[in-house]
């Protein structure tokens, strides 16, 4: 189990990274845009991602009866 998490955890790195690398004056007027928007809207849209990230944790682990 420990394997699949540290995994996981590389390939988040490794997207986040790669995102920042390609895609850097994106970024920055993102943060620029999120920096305007209310404290309440960020933390909806992050409640909305974590539930869609958990679900879809869920039904992988679900599907391919990883144990």
């Amino acid at each position: 189990m420990l394997k699949y998490v540290l995994i996981s955890i590389g390939f988040l790195f490794l997207i986040e990274g790669l995102l920042y690398f390609f895609f850097t004056q994106y970024m920055k007027d993102m943060m620029k845009i999120i920096e305007n928007l209310e404290v309440e809207k960020i933390k909806t849209i992050a409640s909305i991602i974590s539930i869609i990230g958990a679900s879809l944790i869920y039904l992988t682990i679900r599907g391919y009866d990883i144990s």
